[in-house]
């Protein structure tokens, strides 16, 4: 792992990777393991679907679907297993408890779940056509936390049929441009790692982040396998 030359400061303040604190800061919570699928068609276009109003966590936010990872994942069939690289970055950032390819399956299961989308057949996802690009732990002050990591996948390379449908947690799911996606109400970690998506896209050889709250501000370190 090498740390950026600077802590990671972004300006204005609605550019920072997290959003900002509540009124009321809760007890801090240990953050669960989740997993993110980010979709992109013809290299311009991103999948995302929208947060209901009822939710607590993020309501009338858009985002990419994904969610928390759960114990049966990482028994999931495949029909390739993650490149070697990805899974010598998904070990990176102190301990991990769990096979880097059960980030991957969750990515795949709640893409399904929450979109309607199928990676792969009936011998489960390619996963190797999944790029880890970003790994995100939700700041203490949060009243739920979440250690992300983020995918990016081929929609041509992974998906029979592009698609989606509205899923029990996300709505008014379709495909956006990047600059769409960007006007979107999001998360500011949502925000943050779209522009690594597009700088991807761009051909700019990026090393995944690694954000999380660290002495009191924000930090980024970029992971290297």
């Amino acid at each position: 792992m090498t740390k950026s030359p600077n802590e990671f400061q972004l300006n204005p303040d609605e550019e920072k990777p997290f959003d900002p604190p509540d009124a009321v800061k809760p007890k801090a919570i240990k953050p669960r393991d989740a997993a993110t699928l980010i979709l992109v068609r013809g290299g311009r276009e991103v999948m995302m679907g929208q947060r209901a109003k009822g939710h607590v966590f993020m309501p009338d936010k858009w985002v990419f679907p994904g969610g928390r990872v759960d114990p049966g994942d990482a028994r999931l069939p495949a029909a390739c297993e993650l490149t070697a690289e990805t899974e010598a970055l998904l070990r990176k950032g102190g301990v991990v408890r769990r096979p880097p390819r059960a980030f991957a399956l969750a990515a795949a299961r709640e893409t399904r779940e929450e979109a309607g989308l199928i990676l792969g057949g009936d011998a489960g996802p390619d996963l190797s056509k999944l790029r880890f690009v970003a790994r995100a732990i939700t700041p203490p002050y949060r009243p739920r936390r979440f250690d992300a990591r983020f995918f990016l996948a081929d929609a041509e390379e992974v998906l029979a049929d592009d698609r989606p449908v509205m899923g029990e947690e996300l709505l008014h799911t379709r495909w956006f441009s990047l600059d769409e996606a960007e006007a979107l109400d999001l998360p500011s970690i949502t925000r943050f790692v779209l522009k690594e998506v597009r700088a991807r896209l761009a051909g700019e050889a990026v090393l995944p982040p690694f954000l999380r709250w660290s002495r009191g501000a924000h930090s980024l370190e970029r992971l290297t396998s």
